[in-house]
This record gives structure tokens, sequence and C-alpha cells, in this order.
């Protein structure tokens, strides 16, 4: 990897941590945890289908460990991880199958791929099946999310060329 690609690579990264940063300061509005939009995922959606899997998975997964650091929670740390790993999994598979112009699904599998993991990892932790209650207002909320977030991905695909930064 030369030195261009990994400052792309880094501005990226840079990019989805400020967002994830900046939306841990909003206050959660809906009373079910975890329920949030997801704003950095754009990056990673975006990632998806202009970088390499490889690339992808170093922005989300370096995206993942800054950012539990500064939650101050390894918890967020293991939640991230569960969600992130399926949630890329499953968009990597998609983007075989889904072209540029629908981004937008793909970044909705991902949302609710990466809902399930969370809820997955919260019955492990927790060491209780109840968790899964919450997981049809996760569902529900994770397509509107991931539907808003698709949408800006696909917007920036059309837009941005890595090449020109």
């Amino acid at each position: 990897m030369n030195a261009k690609r990994l400052a792309q690579l880094g501005l990226l990264t840079t990019i989805s941590l400020i967002i994830f940063i900046i939306e841990l300061r909003i206050p959660n509005i809906a009373p079910i945890p975890g329920m949030k939009l997801g704003l950095a995922n754009i990056v990673t959606v975006y990632a998806v289908y202009r970088c390499t899997a490889k690339e992808t998975a170093l922005i989300l997964f370096t995206r993942i460990i800054f950012g539990s650091i500064f939650a101050g929670s390894m918890l967020t740390l293991f939640f991230s991880l569960g969600g992130g790993i399926l949630c890329l999994l499953g968009m990597l598979l998609l983007k075989r199958a889904i072209d540029v112009k629908h981004i937008w699904v793909c970044s909705i599998l991902g949302a609710v791929l990466h809902n399930i993991g969370q809820i997955a990892v919260a019955a492990v932790v927790m060491r209780t099946a109840a968790v899964i209650s919450y997981l049809p207002f996760l569902l529900i909320s994770g397509c509107a999310a991931g539907l808003f977030t698709g949408i800006c991905a696909q917007i920036l695909v059309a837009r941005i060329d890595l090449k020109d930064l």
C-alpha cells in the first residue's frame, strides 16, 4: 500500500470517527438502548463500494477500537465488533449482487445485521435471551437508519472518488 492510499484510508477513518464521536453527544430520544442512526456507517458503506474488502475492514476496525476508547467503555467494543463484523460480511457479500445505484439496499441489510450482531453479543454478555425482545424495535429503526445512511453513501459514491482526495 502506497503512502497516498494510506492517507486516503486515514481520512476515511478519521471522518467516520469524528461522526461517531459527534453522534455519541446526541441524546438518545428512544427508550431502547442502542437505538441510534449510526451515521459513521455512511463511511463504511462508501468504503464497501470504493475500497477493497481488506481496506474497508481496516477502516471499520480502527473506528471501532478508537471509538470504544473515546466512548470510555470496553462494552462498546464488544457490541460494536459483534454488529460491525456481521454487518461488514453481509454488505461485502451483497455488494456482488447490488450495483452502485442501489447502495441503500445494501446499507439496510447491513444495519439489520448490525442490530442482530449487537443483540447476540448482548445475550452472551447478559447471559439471558430476554434481550431478544428488543430486536423487533431495533430492526425497524435499523431499516430506517440503514435507508438514510445508504442514501447518503450513495450520494457520496456518485460524487466523490478517492482519487480526488
